[in-house]
């Protein structure tokens, strides 16, 4: 029976192909597999998104992200969720994907169901354990899930998948720049990229969405712009075909997060192209990357040079095949459409959870 699904992305970043956020590239594939699939999307997003189904659009903050314009971002997104539940009584899940997915929690009724995207830490209390009756959650990598905190409402993991075969292109040699591809944030270790970079007197290619937060702003003044030069550049956002066209390029990519990734999209679409990851084994990294035969796992900057010098040893072929056999899209869409029936044919009864979280 086709489905109506919801989904409700970040209100800050646009969904669509040329997505950044692993969130938005998430909510992109699934809206694009539900519509070919013969059922409905419904997707609340910022103006400047472009999915395949329905998209009810909010404007968009243009200005400083600062705490007022995020609020009032906030505030339009839930007004939009309520409207489009009014309008469509016939939706099935509500299905959301922002950090703050708290602050515009529909009013009850249909099932609600939250990808964490982020780690644990980086989600208000009232998001991990919402008063909202029917609303569960789940994690992007079993490795998350095993770190959960206890008593969390959490369906079983859906792991991260990546359009393999899209991914791939044909190129000439690989050139001899290394690539960072990412969010320009603290979080994220471009500086220490950046810093690898020169112990190895290799060339850098810095890719990513600079968003004006004041202090993601701060950071790329004072942590950033300073280790830019002629061999080290800043390139600006990647839509996909120019991610594609770098990541089947690149020496390897780069992944010195100061954070721990729940998943970590971009090291297996580098994998998909044949790049070897070279990470600091943050989080789920360290389960993403085979050190020696995809990668290599390391802890500070002057491994990571050393890495950079032996990424040659890392056979291309070995990190597509790889990519295809773990972490291709079929399984990822076939979990969530799997918890979607699940989570619509449930009526009233109390929503499936795979027990207190932090016990598998």
């Amino acid at each position: 029976m086709p489905l109506t699904i919801l989904h409700v992305a970040y209100p800050l970043a646009p969904v669509g192909p040329d997505a950044a956020g692993g969130a938005e590239q998430v909510l992109t594939a699934l809206d694009a597999a539900l519509v070919a699939a013969g059922h409905r999307s419904l997707v609340v997003a910022c103006a400047g998104s472009r999915p395949a189904g329905e998209l009810i659009v909010v404007p968009r903050e243009t200005g400083v992200l600062d705490e007022a314009a995020i609020a009032a971002a906030r505030l339009r997104h839930a007004e939009a969720v309520a409207a489009a539940l009014r309008d469509h009584p016939e939706i099935d899940v509500v299905h959301m994907h922002g950090i703050d997915f708290h602050a515009y929690l529909p009013p009850p009724g249909p099932p609600v169901l939250a990808t964490l995207h982020a780690p644990f830490s980086w989600y208000a209390p009232a998001a991990l354990h919402p008063a909202r009756p029917r609303t569960v959650l789940t994690c992007v990598s079993a490795h998350q899930h095993r770190s959960a905190p206890p008593g969390l409402p959490l369906l079983d993991p859906i792991p991260n998948g990546v359009p393999v075969e899209a991914l791939r292109a044909t190129t000439g040699p690989r050139g001899r720049f290394a690539l960072f591809l990412g969010r320009i944030a603290p979080e994220k270790g471009v500086d220490l990229a950046l810093d690898a970079a020169h112990r190895a007197g290799c060339a850098l290619a810095v890719a990513g969405e600079l968003f004006p937060y004041p202090a993601h702003q701060d950071f790329f003044a004072r942590a950033v712009a300073p280790r830019l030069d002629r061999q080290r550049r800043y390139l600006g956002p990647a839509g996909f075909r120019r991610k594609r066209r770098l990541l089947n390029a690149a020496r390897c990519l780069l992944l010195p997060a100061r954070l721990p990734e729940t998943s970590s999209l971009v090291a297996r679409e580098a994998m998909a192209c044949g790049a070897p990851v070279i990470a600091y084994p943050a989080g789920a990294l360290a389960e993403v990357v085979e050190p020696g035969r995809t990668g290599f796992l390391v802890e500070t900057p002057a491994a990571m040079a050393e890495a950079i010098r032996a990424a040659d040893r890392i056979d291309p072929e070995t990190c597509r095949r790889t990519a295809a056999s773990r972490f291709g899209l079929r399984p990822m869409i076939e979990g969530y459409l799997a918890a979607y029936d699940q989570l619509a044919r449930g009526g009233d009864r109390p929503l499936p959870v795979s027990g207190l979280a932090g016990a598998a």
